[in-house]
């Protein structure tokens, strides 16, 4: 992990980063707290609340062996964040009486942890004495050695178990910022050169996609302001494309009618728009959501129609028009981009699968009705957990003998290598967990 530039002492950084552990412990999501944080606060402790959400099952482990007694929770979350930069797997990032010294102090700054600062101190420095001891037993639990919780360890083996460990490996890297250019505004080799002359490195991913050589704020790039590219994972960028390839509208010369489903916050609803010339109704259950959609097309000089609204109740919403083409990137647990927010497999519970795979049959089984013979509909989730896609799909093909699933890439792994036509040849290893199942309508 690279040091924060970021000029705020470690103490408050480390202050931050377990104030985010606190609020994931308690449900909440890490993307929401994260706005929360002052903008000055905000690189270091994201840095720093990141590594120890990612390293979080080993750093649990090593405080168990460490503490008699538990410890009060804004302590706990202290201890926990220190310990997983203590035991730091990617390289020294601060000496080890660096860390100590300002975890002290951060809990001497707390009104809440002041009364455990020797609890803190003395639990860090026999992690220190007795290091490799400690580790040894951490290698054989499965939550330390993986990071995860049982449960997901136990269902991502179960759902693929040739692949299983890279899955979890691939879960506690750090993500890629990978851009998708706006072919409306310029072109990805010109992109890949405005980047060079910015003195920024980058290879091209897939037809559209740049993929940077190191992070930096999305802001200070070229074209950001003149709407020349998104952020979007190289996975992600498959869905467009995916879905208009070889389709066209019921009545020849006429704009292809589009729905984007569960559209925010935008992402392929522009990617859509980039590609197409097409009348594309966007819908969202939420209204802040909606926004963000709106905001994101209007910075790219796009249009659709945004309308609140649960796709799942059509008589709310639709004119009785059927669309050519549907992308359904439908409402899940998020466990394929695990690598993008670290918190989602410590918010996650067993439970979740089942109840978000019954929402996900709701909206398939709604959205159906809506598409033209001859229409396409794209089933997508970003999940690795097969209840929320090559099982969800087979269900759906078993009760509706006028869909036929086309060549589609099903489960993607994170950072797995594609095989077969619909993979282009220089899309990276680099990408996202997604599930991707193109459905045709025939005649019953």
């Amino acid at each position: 992990m690279q040091e924060p530039r970021d000029p705020t002492p470690l103490w408050q950084q480390l202050q931050g980063a377990a104030k985010l552990l606190l609020a994931v412990r308690a449900g909440r999501s890490l993307t929401a707290e994260l706005e929360r944080v002052p903008p000055p606060l905000r690189p270091g402790v994201q840095a720093l609340g990141f590594h120890a959400l990612r390293w979080l099952g080993r750093a649990e482990a090593l405080r168990l062996q460490l503490a008699s007694r538990p410890a009060p929770p804004e302590s706990d979350a202290l201890l926990c964040v220190a310990l997983a930069l203590a035991c730091e797997v990617d390289g020294t990032l601060y000496t080890e009486y660096t860390l100590v010294d300002q975890a002290v102090e951060a809990a001497k700054r707390c009104e809440e942890t002041r009364h455990q600062v020797g609890f803190i101190n003395g639990c860090l420095r026999r992690f220190l004495r007795e290091r490799q001891a400690l580790l040894a037993v951490c290698e054989r639990k499965p939550q330390a050695v993986w990071n995860h919780p049982q449960w997901w360890i136990d269902r991502v083996r179960k759902d693929h178990p040739n692949a299983w460990q890279s899955v979890l490996q691939a879960n506690n890297s750090r993500a890629p910022l990978t851009l998708r250019v706006n072919l409306r505004k310029t072109s990805q080799t010109d992109y890949l050169a405005d980047l060079r002359s910015g003195g920024l490195e980058a290879a091209p991913v897939g037809a559209q996609g740049v993929l940077l050589t190191s992070p930096c704020a999305v802001t200070r790039l070229p074209g950001f302001t003149e709407g020349h590219f998104s952020v979007q994972d190289a996975g992600a960028q498959l869905a467009a494309p995916l879905l208009l390839e070889g389709l066209a509208p019921a009545v020849s010369g006429h704009a292809l009618r589009l729905l984007d489903a569960c559209a925010a916050p935008g992402g392929k609803t522009a990617h859509l728009l980039e590609l197409a010339d097409a009348e594309l109704l966007a819908l969202d259950i939420d209204s802040a959501r909606c926004e963000r959609i709106r905001q994101n097309l209007d910075r790219l000089q796009l249009q659709a129609h945004i309308k609140v609204a649960d796709a799942g109740q059509p008589a709310s919403w639709w004119n009785g028009h059927l669309f050519d083409g549907i992308l359904l990137d439908a409402p899940c647990t998020a466990s394929g981009i695990v690598r993008r927010h670290p918190d989602v497999r410590w918010l996650r519970r067993p439970g979740d699968i089942a109840q978000l795979a019954a929402q996900q049959s709701r909206l398939l089984q709604a959205l159906w009705p809506l598409l033209r013979p001859g229409g396409r509909l794209l089933y997508c989730t970003c999940s690795v957990f097969l209840a929320e896609g090559r099982a969800q799909i087979e269900t759906f093909l078993m009760h509706h003998t006028d869909a036929l699933l086309q060549p589609s890439p099903g489960h993607l792994l994170p950072q797995n290598v594609g095989s077969g036509p619909v993979f282009p040849d220089n899309l990276l290893r680099e990408y996202d967990g997604f599930y991707y199942a193109l459905l045709e309508k025939h005649a019953a």
